[in-house]
């Protein structure tokens, strides 16, 4: 189901935005590109904040912009919350007080109940009678996220929310941000430029260059089509959901089975069946034309060759069919050739790490 019809044109300068794009209902979307892609821009433009020579502008069944019409909603009557890179807290005001801030046209007592949960998820009831100055990085863009969110939005529009914090503060915020997604059901569009943060977020990933949409689709699709700066960089990674089998509390492994096979991870003890979500960095994934001879080797598995690219570094980027998923290989370009590789051969993928984001 499409959630967001956008398209626009707008020329600032030596600059020029033109964009056309679907967006889901459901789960987060996330825009990336290289600073100066135009990524803030096309957020502002969806909140109309910004006003393209050309735009329209559709939220479900609201049609929020239309200049073929001269319809134009401002960012107050488009039912949105917005945070940005800093907080923007007001220095004078308690965490209370700035929550509070804009609330007056929302319905209540449906709102407050809808605030009690927003601050339960952010986990910030305890900081409410302080002042920003009191607050850590990580509190005070927990408070604005609370405070884009009070006003009982449709959309949540997030613009590199994490830019300005350290990485311990990062780590913080990043599992309260597909909590409230999860909870509150309510869809994200969310900026950034990092690529921790696209395989923690995203379920839908927007590609941008130089002011236009380069790719866009199901994170997984996007994040291995070899055609792309993404599949081709030294963080190269694809994303796969697995469910937990079983836990080895003498090694402290983790098994996970997804639809290419089983992986034994380093982790602490998770109930079976939990659902997660796993990056595997390319550069982390190794190929062989045999099957591997001992049971306790690193996971092994069957794979099939989809297509590859060579780079100019002397790198070469694999597209991997395994199971239902495709995997990204990044081996050197003499390694790869060594191999002697075809396409639609059966090698075996060897996975040396991989991370759970969730």
């Amino acid at each position: 189901m499409v959630m967001l019809t956008a398209h626009f044109q707008l020329k600032l300068e030596a600059f020029e935005l033109q964009v056309q794009l679907q967006l889901p209902a459901t789960g987060i979307s996330v825009i990336t590109g290289a600073s100066g892609a135009g990524k803030s821009l096309l957020l502002r433009c969806i909140a109309g904040l910004e006003s393209p020579q050309i735009g329209y502008c559709q939220f479900k069944d609201e049609l929020w912009q239309d200049s073929s019409r001269r319809l134009f909603l401002a960012v107050y009557q488009r039912p949105l919350g917005y945070v940005f890179q800093e907080a923007c807290l007001f220095p004078h005001l308690t965490v209370q007080q700035n929550i509070a801030y804009g609330r007056k046209r929302v319905a209540l007592p449906q709102a407050q109940a809808h605030l009690e949960l927003v601050l339960a998820l952010l986990n910030i009831k305890h900081l409410l009678h302080r002042k920003p100055a009191k607050l850590s990085g990580g509190e005070k863009q927990r408070v604005a996220i609370a405070r884009a969110l009070a006003v009982n939005p449709k959309l949540l529009l997030m613009d590199e929310p994490l830019a300005s914090l350290d990485q311990a503060h990062k780590h913080e915020i990043l599992p309260y941000l597909r909590r409230l997604q999860q909870e509150l059901a309510l869809p994200i569009v969310y900026v950034t430029h990092s690529p921790r943060e696209i395989t923690q977020l995203a379920d839908y990933l927007v590609l941008m260059e130089a002011g236009k949409v380069l790719a866009s689709g199901a994170l997984q699709a996007v994040l291995t089509r070899l055609d792309l700066p993404l599949a081709q960089s030294q963080r190269a990674s694809s994303v796969i959901q697995a469910e937990v089998l079983a836990y080895d509390a003498e090694f402290e492994l983790l098994q996970l089975k997804f639809s290419g096979g089983i992986l034994s991870l380093p982790h602490t003890e998770l109930a079976k069946g939990n659902l997660l979500r796993l990056r595997i960095y390319a550069r982390d994934v190794s190929l062989s034309l045999q099957p591997p001879r001992l049971l306790e080797a690193s996971p092994s598995l069957p794979a099939q060759v989809l297509a590859w690219v060579d780079h100019s570094s002397g790198y070469t980027t694999l597209s991997l069919q395994v199971g239902h998923e495709q995997l990204l290989a990044q081996l050197t370009r003499k390694a790869a050739t060594l191999l002697g590789l075809k396409l639609g051969q059966t090698v075996y993928a060897e996975i040396k790490n991989a991370a759970i984001l969730s």
